[in-house]
């Protein structure tokens, strides 16, 4: 014989104050930790979305990011007579030799300077990202001074908009349009011509070469082939490893992040939920004594006061996810720590996530509750009933 749910249902409706109050702090705890992993999952998301699974990026052995990387144009030569590579009707070979460099913009709203990627791109550069759509201007021609912001810096940086110019590398750059890119790190991004970029920077070398493959199921004989050619100290990733690669230290630093300010503020909401428990116990010993006299084992009661509070764990939780789940509405920016850049991202609920997050939720209220219902159990049915 097990005591009802409708009997810890009405426990808690008659102490709302103590009931709204602890639930809150609980909401509060799920918040915090749901946030963070939103933002830690939003951050990873955006980069490995950015890549594509038939894609090859070659970088400078011991590159950690492209910006660090460098290929020399024989290098490169001998990249792109690489078998594995897709070709187009004609014949054209699927490779792009970008170049990457770092430059720094005022931001719209707090006037601040901030590190964009600037990347150059060759004619194949678009083909091999399929995600990527104008919503403004046009494209700039090869061999000019002419660039196209992605829409996230057209939104968060000053002075970017289709007709305007920048300054750098000695040279002023025209804006002639604005693209999108499906919410990937390339829309945090300036794009123009890669010779354009090296004549201005003097950077006589690519920063990365990206091969569409032919069949992704080669990647691993083109990894092989161009890391075993003493010419070349290249290596070869798949695009969405790379991109993988490139969230995984801010990544992991948010999650650590977001552990320890959950454990920190739980303590608190464990302890407030074993006040409110202890409390419901107190005003409540005649009642366990009746109940035991009717019947009911300790079990039962034990039972009874750890669903109560789990109860206030999962109200808690429902509370302080169903709030962060808002979040997803936002857009924010972070430096990338691989690539020292300014990265727009979105936070992103996923059903690990919430699980994880209710699970912390209902593991608070499990121990918050834990040792006020081992004291309703182990109560005298006979003392219990005199104090009443």
């Amino acid at each position: 014989m097990s005591i009802p749910l409708s009997y810890n249902l009405r426990n808690l409706k008659a102490r709302r104050l103590t009931t709204v109050l602890t639930v809150s702090g609980m909401a509060l705890v799920v918040f915090v930790l749901a946030s963070i992993l939103m933002m830690a999952e939003g951050l990873r998301k955006t980069l490995v979305d950015t890549g594509s699974y038939e894609n090859a990026v070659v970088l400078r052995k011991g590159s950690s990011s492209e910006v660090m990387s460098w290929i020399y144009r024989q290098q490169a030569s001998v990249v792109e007579t690489s078998p594995e590579i897709a070709t187009e009707a004609g014949g054209k070979r699927l490779v792009a030799k970008e170049v990457v460099v770092l430059i720094t913009l005022p931001k719209r709203e707090s006037k601040r300077s901030s590190n964009v990627v600037l990347r150059g791109i060759g004619e194949n550069s678009l083909l091999l990202r399929p995600q990527v759509r104008l919503v403004a201007g046009r494209l700039p021609r090869i061999g000019s001074l002419e660039i196209i912001a992605g829409s996230s810096v057209a939104k968060r940086f000053g002075g970017i908009g289709v007709g305007q110019s920048l300054s750098f590398g000695m040279n002023d750059w025209k804006i002639v349009g604005i693209f999108e890119a499906g919410n990937t790190g390339f829309d945090s991004e300036i794009w123009g011509d890669a010779d354009s970029f090296m004549a201005a920077f003097r950077r006589p070398v690519f920063s990365s070469m990206i091969l569409k493959l032919r069949d992704p199921s080669e990647f691993p004989r083109l990894k092989l082939r161009l890391e075993g050619d003493p010419r070349l100290t290249l290596m070869a990733k798949r695009e969405t490893i790379y991109y993988a690669e490139q969230s995984e230290m801010m990544a992991k630093f948010l999650r650590i992040l977001g552990f320890t300010l959950t454990i920190i503020f739980s303590v608190g909401a464990m302890i407030g939920a074993m006040i409110t428990m202890y409390s419901a116990v107190a005003s409540r010993i005649a009642e366990i004594g009746t109940l035991r006299a009717l019947g009911f084992q300790r079990r039962n009661i034990l039972a009874a006061f750890l669903v109560e509070s789990l109860l206030l764990g999962g109200l808690g939780g429902l509370l302080g996810l169903g709030c962060s789940s808002f979040l997803r509405l936002f857009t924010i920016s972070t430096m990338n720590f691989q690539t020292f850049s300014e990265l727009a991202f979105r936070f992103a609920l996923t059903p690990k996530i919430a699980l994880q997050s209710l699970a912390f939720s209902l593991f608070m209220g499990l121990v918050g509750g834990l040792l006020p219902a081992v004291r309703a159990s182990r109560m005298n049915i006979v003392e219990a009933l005199r104090a009443g």
